[in-house]
């Protein structure tokens, strides 16, 4: 949509202006040199625009842990291998809440490090442990800065990026406004460096992004995002009812004011389960179960659970509490679970009804393998 049909179509940008709860992303390119390390004006600038929001509650999810960890160890640039990333983020997480610190000091302000893998925050208790303390943190008037714990996530519990941890940390908080702040100013429909790349002002839905060209890599080369997760993690906050602005680090006062700058992602969906949203997004699946077409109806189309009579296969080790895949016949990822039993017990229940395993195996058997509470659809 071209920006003077976006213009005539939306007297500003819904949902903007009088956000109150507001998640703010920043990467990493916009917070530090390309050789790494913090620059501490563009630290101190993103601050002055985030002080000024009277009567908002801001989050601050803040990428540019490892990339300031690179110079203090001698890396020229983000390490390839995980050890050696988590040990730049161990050195460059303190110096980087250390300059968020000192730069809201400057207003008197106080901020507290929140530190999350997606493995804490998919499991129930978790899940309530995280909001409860970012509230708490809201209602002492203490600025929460948050990021992914580079220093102890493995591949198996990262996030992945920022920008999808920012959408989560949005519904987590029950957010009114996303803003994703980088070094580009907007999404555009191809690489903003090639002539003729036009700026896509607004999207109100997946139609307005067919046929655009989702660049992954940042600028500065500090960063794991590109586009394509920015898009992503739009995708995952307006799907739940919150709207998002994607704009430059430098436009960070107009983004939040409304004014027509970057891209606006207008709500798609209602607000959802939070931990349900942390299921479908957050969570890496240990293993498998195989419904057949029963089964697979009667989780896509009626919402039932799932029982053990309608599971045919089982892959991976798991215990019961973690989340699982649920696979049609033809293998394909229909939904995602947490599941009630181990991954050895599972076999002998195979097939059989809750009533005969309650009978032959006593009545903690008397139950789904997933229920419907805490069942996610990724394939209708």
């Amino acid at each position: 949509m071209s920006d003077a049909d976006a213009a005539a179509r939306v007297p500003g940008r819904p949902g903007v202006s009088d956000a109150r709860r507001v998640v703010v992303k920043v990467g990493s390119s916009s917070l530090t040199t390309a050789a790494g390390g913090l620059d501490a004006d563009r630290v101190d600038a993103l601050v002055d625009v985030l002080v000024k929001q009277d009567g908002r509650q801001i989050v601050l999810v803040s990428s540019g842990a490892i990339a300031a960890g690179l110079a203090p160890l001698g890396l020229p640039r983000r390490p390839a291998d995980l050890a050696r990333q988590q040990a730049a983020a161990s050195v460059g997480q303190g110096l980087l809440l250390a300059r968020y610190t000192a730069s809201f000091a400057r207003y008197g302000r106080r901020v507290g490090q929140v530190l999350l893998t997606s493995d804490d925050t998919s499991r129930r208790a978790h899940y309530r442990n995280a909001y409860r303390t970012l509230d708490q943190l809201f209602a002492m008037g203490v600025t929460p800065v948050v990021n992914e714990n580079d220093t102890v996530a493995t591949d198996e519990i990262r996030f992945g990026d920022n920008d999808r941890l920012a959408a989560l940390v949005a519904h987590l908080v029950r957010a009114d406004l996303l803003v994703l702040l980088s070094d580009v100013d907007a999404l555009y429909d191809g690489d903003p460096a090639r002539p003729g790349a036009r700026r896509i002002s607004e999207v109100m839905g997946p139609d307005d992004l067919a046929g655009v060209e989702l660049g992954r890599a940042g600028r500065a080369g500090v960063g794991t995002g590109g586009m394509a997760t920015k898009v992503e993690a739009a995708a995952i906050a307006t799907g739940a009812g919150i709207p998002v602005v994607l704009s430059a680090a430098s436009a960070a006062a107009d983004a939040l004011s409304g004014a027509p700058v970057g891209t606006y992602f207008a709500p798609t969906g209602r607000r959802a389960a939070g931990r349900l949203l942390w299921l479908a997004h957050a969570s890496t699946p240990r293993g498998a179960v195989t419904l057949d077409d029963g089964a697979v109806a009667a989780v896509t189309e009626r919402g039932s659970s799932l029982l053990p009579a309608g599971i045919t296969g089982v892959e991976g080790e798991f215990t019961a509490g973690e989340p699982i895949e649920l696979r049609d016949g033809e293998g394909r990822v229909i939904a995602r679970g947490l599941v009630n039993f181990d991954a050895r017990e599972i076999p002998r229940l195979i097939g059989r009804s809750t009533h005969e395993l309650a009978r032959d195996l006593g009545p903690a058997y008397e139950r789904e393998v997933v229920h419907r509470d805490d069942l996610v659809l990724l394939r209708a």
